[in-house]
Order: C-alpha cells, then sequence, then structure tokens
C-alpha cells in the first residue's frame, strides 16, 4: 500500500501522524511511505530520520495527497485540503464530524473514506485511539487552567493550591471519563480543591476509590452544578458522547452565576464544546471572555506539546495502520467490528448513527 503523511496546517498544530520508527514499521512490511518535507520538524523529526527509516520525502502537501492511497492524519483535513481529497482515497485521523458540517459535507462530496481514530472501539467498548490524547488534554486542561487564573492573563487572580493560610483553588471537573481523571489527579496533586461530577454512579464509585482526598464525586446535574458556580474558579469541560456533539451543561445564563476572571476549559471543544458559549480557538489566540468568565476552547490542546504527544498518539494507532495497509481497510474492518466502528463516511455516505443524527 501507498501511504502519505502530510505536514498538518492547522493553526500551531506540531504533531505528526507518523514517526520515523512508525513509518519504518511500515516499510519492512513491504510498504512504501511518502512524507512532506518538514512534516515530522514541530515533533523534533527531521526528514533525514525518515529517509534513513526508508520513506520518501516530497515537496507540497498536493504531492502527498495525490500519490498515497491512504492518507494518515492528526487532525481532520481543513478547508484547503478539501479539494486534495481523491475520490476512493482512504483517510486516517481524528475527524470530530458532528462538530463541522463543511467538512462532512466536504468528505461526502470527496466520494473518499473516512475512519476516524475517535470512534474506533476496542473489544471492550473503550476508545483506545482518543484516549491517549484525551491523557495529554486532560493534564493540560489543569495547566492551562492555573495559567489563565493569574491575573495578567485576566483570571481572578488566585493560585490553584493556594499557600499555608489561604485555601486554594476550587476546581470542577464535567465528567469523569479519562479526560476527567487526568484533569483531576492534576488539580489535586496541586492541592486544589476539587469536585468531580458525572452521570455514571459505577463509575463514581471507581473514582472515589482512586483519586485522592481532595477530590469529591457529586452526580452531575443542572441543579447540582448551579449549586457550585458561585464558588468555583475553574471549570473543565470533560464530556464526551463518542462521535456525536457534546450536550451543553452550562448554559450563557448560568454564567452570571459565576465570578468575573473565574475560568473556564472546554477540552470537549471538538466534539461542539459541553459549555454553551464555547467556540473554537487556537493556540495563537486561545482565550475570549463571555460575561466576565475567561474561555480556553482550544480544538487542538496536544498540539502544544509534540513530542510526547506524537510518540503517545504514534503507540496506539500504528497497529491499527499496519493491519489496514496490510489486509485494505475493507477486510481489516470486517476482521475487526471495533475498527469498523471507526469508519464515519463511506463513498459519499454516512454510515455512523452519531454523525448522521447530529445533522438530522
Amino acid at each position: 500500500m501507498i501511504i502519505g503523511c502530510p505536514k498538518e496546517i492547522k493553526n500551531n498544530e506540531n504533531r505528526v501522524a507518523l514517526t520515523p520508527g512508525g513509518a519504518m514499521a511500515l516499510i519492512k512490511r513491504g510498504h512504501t511511505v511518502y512524507v512532506q518535507s518538514s512534516a515530522g520538524k514541530g515533533s523534533g523529526y527531521s526528514d533525514e530520520e525518515y529517509e534513513a527509516a526508508g520513506a520518501n520525502i516530497l515537496p507540497t502537501i498536493e504531492d502527498v495527497y495525490a500519490i498515497a492511497e491512504t492518507i494518515v492524519k492528526v487532525k481532520e483535513p481543513i478547508e484547503k485540503e478539501y479539494s486534495l481529497v481523491r475520490d476512493g482515497q482512504f483517510l486516517f485521523t481524528y475527524f470530530h464530524f458532528a462538530s463541522s458540517r463543511p467538512l462532512t459535507e466536504a468528505m461526502l462530496k470527496s466520494n473518499s473514506i473516512c475512519l476516524a481514530y475517535e470512534t474506533v472501539e476496542d473489544r471492550n467498548g473503550k476508545l483506545p485511539l482518543l484516549v491517549p490524547m484525551s491523557e495529554v488534554a486532560g493534564r493540560m486542561s489543569i495547566q492551562n487552567g492555573a495559567k489563565f487564573l493569574e491575573k495578567p492573563s485576566g483570571g481572578l487572580g488566585i493560585l490553584l493550591g493556594g499557600v499555608p493560610g489561604v485555601k486554594p483553588a476550587k476546581v470542577l471537573i464535567l465528567g469523569g471519563g479519562v479526560v476527567g481523571i487526568q484533569a483531576a489527579k492534576m488539580a489535586a496533586g496541586l492541592g486544589a480543591n476539587v469536585i468531580l461530577m458525572d452521570i455514571n454512579l459505577d463509575r463514581l464509585r471507581e473514582l472515589e476509590n482512586v483519586l485522592p482526598a481532595n477530590v469529591t464525586t457529586v452526580y452531575s446535574s443542572e441543579y447540582n452544578i448551579r449549586k457550585e458556580l458561585s464558588t468555583v474558579d475553574l471549570i473543565i469541560g470533560a464530556v464526551l458522547i463518542p462521535g456525536a456533539k457534546a450536550p451543553s451543561l452550562i448554559t450563557r445564563d448560568m454564567l452570571s452565576e459565576m465570578r468575573d476572571g473565574a475560568v473556564i476549559v472546554d477540552v470537549a471543544v471538538d466534539q461542539g464544546g459541553c459549555i454553551e458559549t464555547c467556540k473554537p480557538t487556537t493556540h495563537e489566540d486561545p482565550t475570549f471572555v463571555v460575561d466576565g468568565i475567561v474561555h480556553y476552547c482550544v480544538a487542538n490542546m496536544p498540539g502544544a506539546v509534540p513530542y510526547t504527544s506524537t510518540i503517545a498518539l504514534t503507540n496506539a494507532t500504528l497497529p491499527y495502520l499496519m493491519r489496514i495497509a496490510d489486509h485494505g481497510w475493507e477486510k481489516a474492518c470486517a476482521d475487526d467490528p471495533g475498527l469498523a466502528k471507526g469508519l464515519n463516511v463511506v463513498k459519499g455516505e454516512i454510515v455512523y448513527g452519531p454523525v448522521a443524527e447530529a445533522f438530522a
């Protein structure tokens, strides 16, 4: 199979979908790999390292799309790439279709096959290709939240962990999945008082047993969320419904119950956000203020730590990519129902229910 790895061109996206080691593994199995020049630079990999692994370097993104049967990426194609996607081409990346009608319509029009990392499932029904980036984003949500709580960044001027004689910040985490637990561990480790909410009581029981004493688990409801808003300093949106748009757990009117300078970090922004006032931002311009509340809604948060993120992502995606390359996407998906759940768009048709439902 001919596999192409283009350079990511989304704002400040420094990750790359394939490391030199990943390229070498594919080449040793008889496949041909093309990598766009400088695609790995942001993650610390030179063109020479890819060439030493046996990959071919192409100068432009157009060249990569034109020659490859399979395109492997980190983020969804952006508008500049829509016209490059070819009829029958296979794309393997994060898509988050439910949050973007233009992207969905463009991929339908292209007659390509789109397999989304975020909806692939393992035998236990978990999301193995979403987990590594969720782990990164969960930890980064606290780092960024702590930064934007600082006064020069527009925040309340509160140190997350406080100091002796001064109480720590209060952090509310909405969602007890991978993002939520990583955020809770980071916030608790820094000494904050943490409230973690979820609607799954079994999950709350599990978390109660493994998280530190300064994390309190609470059943998630509008009433319980509103009770916390007047005293909360930092909110982390960590809700996930696989492949579907996230529900709005905090609405515009609820912001008036919060203190000016409080911070919201919506990690669910890729799936439309779980805060009504959320809109995607970039690393270049990461925040905006609504009703006095600082919103951080960067849609590719792990792109800020590309060395860590690229290795973590490739560790998870490469085994799947090798199976797809060895057997073709149809047989690979037929042999693995969990991989087949990653299929979102196939030759002009939406084949994943939550995406179809998102657009009625």
